[in-house]
């Protein structure tokens, strides 16, 4: 498959050495506004063809895949462009500002026939589908608690007023879109859709730069603890009447947990072997793309929308404070 990048910020020369591992993907072109970025991208990466037009990269029939890595208020409108123009689309975290937009773009690929997909790292790592098939010996789920915070580059910038788009509410930035959505990716994956979501956030400037999501759950709670402000111990913890899983890695990249059952030793696994955090997304893409997998595509999809329905209802001020 031929795949043409759609943006030129942090996480794309993330993907792009993540997809220098996977053969059957073939990177041909990059959409970037600015020259020096463009001829910079297509230098070091040996990309064939630089646009400076995302009309042009969608009119270029030799594209299959647009990868859309543009600020999160751009998702929307960038990805419903690249389905109309009959693009298969891997679309980077947060799928989109709203749930009403995700549906729209969903129903848009559905009536389409096209693959939507969204890079969510930990739901294609290994440790956490190890995490999945331990799940049932941990017993009756007590409690979950998980804690994605560390000090952002970009935040001593931010007090200046120089904002960044991670910070910018406008560009739906803040703690919650940019860290808490993994947290929010791991439970829901595990356990589903709650039955409510409130959030309590810390807010400067209009954005929520750390907060606190807590997910409720029939017999259990969830708590989601992300920062861009500030810095701790990272940790996702499953807690059961039977044992728990712990792991102390970044809840995006997931590289190691321990599972320990009541007067047990602890069963440590390392099994997210891969350097690049992004190849097991990139190789799970392009498994259900060779397959033809529309009905894995699918299920991706609703958990997709799943995960938007949490944050809409997170950023909800009806749900926001004690």
């Amino acid at each position: 498959m031929r795949v043409g990048i759609a943006g030129a910020g942090m996480i794309v020369p993330t993907f792009l050495d993540a997809a220098a591992l996977v053969d059957e993907m073939e990177i041909y072109a990059v959409f970037a506004r600015r020259e020096e970025v463009r001829k910079e991208f297509c230098e070091r990466y040996r990309i064939p063809v630089g646009y400076d037009s995302y009309d042009k990269l969608l009119a270029d029939s030799k594209v299959d895949v647009v990868y859309v890595a543009l600020p999160n208020n751009l998702h929307f409108s960038f990805t419903k462009e690249a389905l109309k123009a009959g693009k298969h689309v891997i679309l980077e975290k947060p799928f989109t500002v709203s749930y009403e937009e995700a549906k729209e773009i969903a129903k848009l690929a559905r009536e389409k026939k096209l693959y939507l997909f969204e890079a969510i790292t930990n739901q294609y790592n290994p440790n956490y589908d190890k995490m999945k098939e331990l799940l049932p010996r941990l017993g009756e789920i007590k409690l979950v608690a998980l804690n994605y915070s560390q000090y952002s580059s970009r935040y001593d910038n931010f007090k200046k007023g120089i904002i960044s788009p991670s910070f910018d509410p406008k560009k739906a930035g803040g703690a919650l879109m940019d860290l808490n959505i993994y947290n929010i990716h791991i439970v829901a994956g595990l356990f589903g859709k709650p039955l409510r979501v409130r959030y309590c956030p810390n807010i400067e400037r209009g954005v929520d730069t750390s907060g606190v999501l807590m997910m409720e759950y029939p017999d259990f709670q969830a708590v989601c603890i992300a920062a861009k402000d500030c810095g701790a111990p990272l940790s996702i913890n499953v807690q059961g009447n039977k044992g728990f899983l712990h792991s102390s890695s970044p809840a995006n990249s997931l590289t190691e947990f321990s599972f320990q059952e009541n007067k047990c030793e602890p069963e440590h696994y390392h099994l997210a072997d891969s350097p690049e955090r992004l190849f097991y997304e990139l190789e799970t893409f392009v498994k259900y793309y060779e397959d033809g997998d529309w009905e894995a595509f699918d299920k991706r999809l609703d958990h997709s929308l799943m995960v938007m329905e949490i944050l809409d209802a997170a950023r909800n001020p009806k749900n926001q404070g004690l």
